[in-house]
C-alpha cells in the first residue's frame, strides 16, 4: 500500500509508543488520539488491528535505521572509523535527548516476541537487516564475507544493547564504550 500522510503519521506516533512504553502499554486509542488520526484510517490502514499496526511500525523503523546506517557508514571510507563515528552519533543524539529513545525494536522484541510470530518476525528480519550494511562495509574492506557477516551482527547485537544500558542508566557512557572496542576489533580484522 502506498504511504501518505495520516498512515505515516500513525507509523510514526506507535513506533514512538511501543519505544517508550511498550507493546501491550500501548492501545489504540492513544495512538488514535496521539497522531491525530481519525479512528477510521487507523482501521482502514491497518484492518488487522494492533498487530498489524505493531508489525508496520517496527517494519518501517526498522528501514529507517538501514537507511541512516548506510549513509553514515557510507560517509566515512575507513570501515573502523565509520563504525565508530556511527555509534558516537548515536551517543551524541542520546545525550541530547536526556537517553530515550534508541531502541525502536528491543521494547517490542523483548516484550511481544514470546507471543506472537507475526511481531517476532518483523523484529527479527529488522535486526538481520541493520546487520547487512556493517558486513557490507567490511566486505568492501577486504573482509571474507562469512567474517564480515558475523561482524556485522556482532556489531547490531553491541549497538542494541548499549542503547539499552544508555536508556537504563540515564548515560551514553556505553555507547562511546562500545564505538571504541568495536572500532579496534575492525582494525585488526582488516
Amino acid at each position: 500500500m502506498t504511504n501518505n500522510p495520516t498512515r505515516q503519521r500513525i507509523l510514526d506516533k506507535t513506533a514512538e509508543l511501543l519505544e517508550m512504553q511498550g507493546y501491550h502499554a500501548t492501545g489504540l486509542n492513544q495512538i488514535i488520539k496521539e497522531s491525530g488520526a481519525p479512528r477510521g484510517s487507523l482501521y482502514y490502514y491497518f484492518p488487522e488491528g494492533k498487530e498489524e499496526l505493531a508489525a508496520e511500525a517496527v517494519r518501517d523503523n526498522a528501514e529507517r535505521m538501514v537507511a541512516h546506517a548506510r549513509q553514515a557508514l557510507a560517509a566515512v571510507a575507513d570501515p573502523a572509523e565509520a563504525v565508530y563515528q556511527m555509534i558516537v552519533g548515536i551517543a551524541h543524539h542520546a545525550a541530547d535527548s536526556g537517553c530515550q529513545g534508541g531502541a525502536p525494536l528491543a521494547a517490542v522484541a523483548l516484550e511481544a516476541s514470546a507471543t506472537s510470530e507475526r511481531l517476532r518476525t518483523v523484529c527479527r528480519e529488522g535486526y538481520a537487516a541493520l546487520a547487512v550494511p556493517f558486513a557490507e562495509k567490511l566486505v568492501g574492506a577486504g573482509l571474507p564475507p562469512a567474517r564480515a557477516e558475523r561482524l556485522g551482527v556482532f556489531i547490531t547485537a553491541a549497538l542494541e544493547g548499549a542503547v539499552i544500558l544508555t536508556r537504563v542508566q540515564q548515560d551514553p557512557a556505553a555507547l562511546t564504550a562500545v564505538a571504541e572496542e568495536i572500532r579496534l576489533l575492525i582494525q585488526q580484522a582488516v
